[in-house]
């Protein structure tokens, strides 16, 4: 936010002051006046002026001296001073003055033509130098957004490599076991882990081809009137191979009441199963995953809570951003993308709803809530 730019007017006699006062008022300029060197350095200290019109002769401090304790001190030395004098106008006088710091000597009576015209160019300066500064933090900012940009890319690379290298290695292997002599069981095997380490290279991909849909605006949703409870189980069996491979009990807590949502099918199953899928993972073998629906006046409430390795306090206001993983579950064998968080939270806000973390501690799991609008 720009600075409104001020005018400090400094002149022992007040019929002076209300002079200058009427020659340079104008919208957008405010004019701070002082009786003395004295009371002039007070408003230097708490103000910053794009000019100071000085008087020389004052009594105590005269101009000159102003000027020179002005230029001495560093919140003041680039205010542009221009010096009001009555005297005369001889070479000795005005050298003593651009010595002290004046910019420019207006002689009294004061040409208001003249006063207005130079006033103009101090003032047209100031606003140049703060649309510069205003200028110069926007690219600070937009440099450090650049860099925070590249470091988070290069970190999603890197775990990209990751994700797809051990699928990868699985499949190259399993194919290898196939070409040997096996046991029909052992092959059942192989075939079997296969199948998962292609489905989680899938869901890896399909994420990424989402993410890259919405945020180019191409996705769309295909409404229809659905009713929760038809379609929860669909999206829990989406998460049934974690949660199984975790050995978690799961529990499922649904209202009496139908509740009836206008929303995607698919797209509800894919945020639920989503959720669903990360409390399974960032879960240690034999946890406890709870899902709960409930009805409010307007939202189906869905409460996804488990007791897995949560979220540092100071992290959890990135995981619902691209790449937003927290420490605690990066490492973890099958942990994604850090991407999965961030769809799901653009679905929900693409349905009218709202995704959030209801709590989470390190060690003791995590409570998300998902607010989806009654049909």
């Amino acid at each position: 936010m720009t600075e409104t730019p001020k005018f400090l007017l400094v002149d022992d006699l007040e019929e002076n002051l209300l002079a200058l006062e009427a020659l340079l008022a104008r919208e957008g300029l405010e004019l701070h006046r002082a009786r003395s060197g004295e009371e002039a350095l007070e408003l230097i200290l708490a103000h910053e002026y794009a000019l100071a019109l000085l008087d020389v002769q004052m009594p105590g401090m005269d101009g000159f001296e102003l000027a020179e304790i002005m230029r001495a001190n560093s919140r003041s030395r680039h205010i542009p001073i221009i010096f009001l004098t009555a005297g005369s106008g001889d070479a000795a006088r005005k050298f003593h003055g651009y010595e002290a710091g004046a910019v420019d000597f207006i002689q009294k009576p004061i040409e208001p033509t003249i006063l207005q015209s130079k006033s103009n160019i101090f003032l047209d300066l100031f606003v140049q130098r703060q649309q510069i500064v205003a200028q110069r933090d926007e690219l600070a900012a937009l440099t450090a957004a650049l860099q925070a940009a590249d470091r988070q890319k290069n970190r999603f690379l890197g775990v990209l490599a990751h994700e797809l290298r051990n699928p990868l290695a699985i499949l190259s292997s399993g194919v290898s076991l196939l070409e040997m002599p096996m046991e029909e069981a052992d092959t059942a095997a192989v075939h079997a882990s296969m199948r998962q380490n292609v489905r989680h290279m899938s869901r890896l991909i399909d994420d990424l081809l989402d993410i890259n849909r919405i945020e180019n605006g191409k996705i769309s949703l295909r409404r229809e009137k659905v009713a929760l409870g038809d379609i929860l189980p669909h999206a829990l069996e989406i998460a049934r191979p974690a949660i199984d491979a975790g050995g978690h009990a799961l529990t499922v807590s649904l209202p009496d009441d139908q509740i009836t949502l206008h929303a995607d099918p698919a797209r509800i199953v894919q945020i639920v199963g989503n959720i669903v899928g990360n409390a399974a993972r960032y879960t240690p073998n034999g946890g406890r995953i709870e899902v709960t629906v409930v009805k409010s006046a307007a939202d189906a409430i869905l409460t996804v809570k488990d007791n897995g390795v949560g979220i540092p306090p100071h992290q959890q206001s990135i995981i619902f951003e691209m790449f937003g993983q927290s420490d605690n579950v990066r490492g973890i064998s099958g942990g994604g993308l850090g991407i999965g968080l961030a769809l799901v939270k653009q679905l929900v806000e693409l349905h009218g709803g709202r995704i959030s973390l209801v709590r989470s501690e390190p060690g003791e799991g995590s409570i998300f809530e998902v607010c989806l609008p009654l049909a």
